[in-house]
């Protein structure tokens, strides 16, 4: 199964109880994917600071040991804030620092994929990439990601990480779904100038097949199932509509929520859905995706 729970808010606005439950259930399901950050979640603590989901699941990691070898366990660096109103960045001794303390909270060996949050262009992309290839060749990373950067970024790491021998970025994390803004409109809460999937992006990874493509906020906070949390104004245009009148419709006929043929139509372009939930309900339901053939949608 490639999907992925998403836990920024475990530890914060999701309480340990309510968190360890969600893992369990998620794990008995079959999922085997958890993706964090060490910035998780900083804007829902009083500290200003993240840390907390990390924390959360290395609790639950400890009061699960048996589980760690069957487990992918993900996590980002980058733009944790500072004291002083900025943000840490990818600098050598940034990457080195957090990757120790990620470790620590998570009460683990090694990071199965460590993520570059956003961009950092005040640090030179070569002291980036070599850092990170440095943390996989001392065994503490297994695998490397890069999320919200431009497609010419991700292509000029690769290509220096291919100079320097170290390992290379084989993964993306960028945010799409079956229905996009307006070209230019801005969405609420998604400011990464290069956060999302583009044409470019497909291009690029059918280019590089051993890229893979995570996605985030796949469902738009619920909007695909809940009258209560429409689509942000930038998603009403024509081709919405007739894309949500398509997948409506066959949603009726299978009798299942239109987010989960979302989600099974992601799963059947073999990308890697970030599912973040805060019930069993909303977890079961995203779960049901994975049973579905994906829609005949285009």
């Amino acid at each position: 199964m490639d999907l992925v729970l998403g836990t920024m808010y475990f530890g914060t606005r999701t309480d340990e109880a309510t968190s360890f439950a969600l893992l369990d259930r998620f794990v008995s399901a079959g999922g085997r994917m958890l993706d964090t950050a060490n910035c998780y979640s900083f804007w829902s603590s009083p500290t200003g600071h993240g840390g907390q989901s990390e924390a959360v699941l290395g609790r639950w990691l400890a009061a699960n040991p048996g589980l760690r070898q069957e487990l992918v366990i993900a996590t980002k660096v980058g733009v944790e804030p500072t004291d002083d109103g900025g943000v840490e960045g990818l600098s050598a001794t940034v990457i080195e620092r957090e990757a120790a303390r990620s470790l620590d909270r998570l009460g683990i060996d090694a990071i199965d994929l460590y993520w570059a949050h956003g961009e950092d262009r005040s640090t030179d992309l070569e002291e980036t990439v070599s850092a990170f290839g440095g943390l996989v060749s001392a065994g503490l990373v297994r695998r490397l990601g890069v999320s919200n950067h431009p497609t010419w970024r991700v292509e000029r790491g690769r290509a220096i990480a291919r100079e320097l021998e170290v390992e290379p970025w084989t993964a993306l994390q960028l945010t799409t779904s079956y229905v996009e803004p307006r070209p230019g409109a801005a969405v609420p809460g998604k400011d990464h100038r290069f956060g999302w999937v583009t044409e470019e992006t497909h291009d690029y990874l059918a280019e590089h097949p051993d890229l893979d493509l995570w996605v985030y906020s796949p469902l738009v906070q619920g909007s695909y199932d809940r009258s209560d949390r429409p689509f942000p104004e930038a998603y009403d245009h024509p081709g919405t509509a007739a894309r949500l009148a398509e997948l409506r419709v066959e949603a009726d006929a299978r009798g299942v929520p239109a987010s989960q043929l979302v989600l099974a139509w992601m799963l059947g372009q073999h990308w890697c859905p970030i599912v973040g939930v805060s019930s069993a309900e909303q977890l079961d339901s995203a779960l049901g995706a994975a049973s579905l053939a994906a829609p005949g949608t285009g």
